[in-house]
């Protein structure tokens, strides 16, 4: 607190205020209104990154061809600055990109040039992790599964749609939990772009006068603190989703607690009989 205020900041107890107020919270810039948008916005990058990757990720798995060259733009990918490339997509595509995204409910009207190279950047962030995750899932799976539904009959096509994937689920919902929370933290960067919305605007438009108790420093973390349980909240329901689409097979089984007599568990016991 007594930084902020030798920097000539509000101190962090304006924080409290700017959260008491209920004029912070509602209308066009609301802070209801900037999560909602970030909800949509995450929302949207996260369901096209699974149209893009999850039959991918199944095909490559499946088939065991293609690892290396995905893995290696995988990881070139991962290495790319998020600032550095939306400003330069914003550069090169907004003259060329109409402004014709009022109907759709989630990009404000005339944000299309900036909300589109947003997106894809948003879109390289969350494709990875979901991708590596499907194929490192199905291709863990033991071959004599494979091989047993191949052996009564099923195509191709089945053995990756009913048994593959089932069994590649726990490592799919996490490769969908570590892109979400990428997208969430990603979004305030991405809020640099013109006229797109979300908690991030918050954080960038609070750069322009630090010093306002209502729209700068108060806001900015205000905004911060909102992310930060956004993305914990959002996390936990995808660990119940991936809790009750798992078979109970398929999750991790606890270690044995050892014997109160022996202090070894029943395992170690077998080993030293075998």
């Amino acid at each position: 607190m007594n930084l902020a205020h030798d920097n000539g900041l509000p101190g962090l107890d304006r924080v409290f205020t700017w959260f008491n107020d209920p004029g912070n919270w509602w209308g066009p810039g609301g802070l209801l209104a900037r999560t909602g948008e970030h909800l949509m916005y995450t929302l949207l990058v996260v369901a096209l990154a699974t149209a893009l990757a999850l039959p991918l990720g199944v095909l490559i798995g499946h088939t065991g061809r293609g690892t290396a060259l995905v893995a290696a733009a995988v990881n070139t990918a991962r290495a790319v600055p998020a600032l550095g490339l939306l400003v330069l997509l914003i550069v090169l595509l907004s003259p060329h990109i109409p402004n014709r995204a009022a109907g759709l409910g989630i990009i404000a009207p005339d944000a299309a040039p900036y909300a589109v190279p947003a997106l894809l950047v948003l879109l390289l962030i969350a494709v990875p992790p979901i991708l590596t995750s499907t194929y490192a899932g199905i291709q863990a799976l033991d071959p004599a599964i494979r091989d047993a539904a191949q052996g009564i009959g099923m195509t191709p096509l089945q053995v990756a749609l009913t048994v593959e994937l089932p069994c590649a689920l726990p490592l799919l919902f996490s490769g969908m939990r570590s892109a979400t929370l990428q997208v969430i933290a990603t979004l305030t960067v991405a809020a640099y772009a013109p006229l797109v919305g979300g908690l991030g605007r918050l954080i960038i438009d609070g750069q322009q006068n630090l010093a306002d108790p209502q729209y700068g420093y108060p806001a900015m973390v205000a905004a911060g603190f909102t992310v930060a349980v956004l993305a914990v909240a959002v996390d936990a329901l995808l660990a119940l989703a991936q809790r009750l689409a798992t078979s109970p097979g398929l999750t991790t089984v606890r270690a044995r607690r050892p014997s109160p007599l022996t202090g070894r568990s029943p395992a170690h016991h077998i080993s030293r009989r075998a």
